[in-house]
């Protein structure tokens, strides 16, 4: 697999999350940190997930891609779409009940090309521990079968 990498673009308000490769929880503190800002812009309008070069995502990003959704529908009444096209990253979608709090679509009308490469921050251990708990948490929260799937990892990680 290809390493990940999480490029993001604004325009007008419009914030596009390109998803490339295997994408794991070390893009996903700068990540985090990315979101709270696109989140407070007074300009954000919408925000667009193009997975379609994604080959893998793991459960701590899907867990800030729905923050993202969760905080977007609070703060601004925007649903999120997501462009997923690989057929393992849709049956994962489903899986964690993201058609409950995303639009997914598996084509656009219009080429998309973010060009900002988030960087990876050094963080330290403990921060790192906490986003991986509060991504969980938020996956145990849309539905039963996520809550049974990773209680016993939030679990171990609380008592850790």
């Amino acid at each position: 697999m290809r390493p990940g990498q999480i490029l993001v673009a604004d325009h007008d308000g419009v914030y596009i999350i390109k998803m490339t490769g295997d994408v794991r929880l070390t893009l996903c503190i700068s990540f985090d940190q990315f979101i709270d800002s696109m989140l407070i812009s007074p300009n954000f309008s919408s925000v667009l997930f193009d997975l379609s070069e994604a080959e893998a995502v793991d459960s701590t990003t899907l867990g800030l891609m729905a923050k993202i959704s969760i905080l977007s529908q609070e703060k601004r009444n925007v649903m999120p779409v997501i462009l997923a096209t690989n057929s393992s990253i849709k049956r994962i979608l489903d899986t964690m009940g993201f058609a409950d709090i995303f639009k997914i679509v598996s084509k656009l009308n219009v080429d998309i090309a973010p060009e900002n490469c988030l960087k990876t921050i050094e963080c330290d251990e403990h921060e790192v521990k906490e986003k991986v708990l509060e991504a969980h948490r938020i996956l145990m929260g849309l539905n039963e079968k996520n809550h049974e799937t990773f209680k016993n990892l939030v679990t171990m990680l609380e008592n850790s």
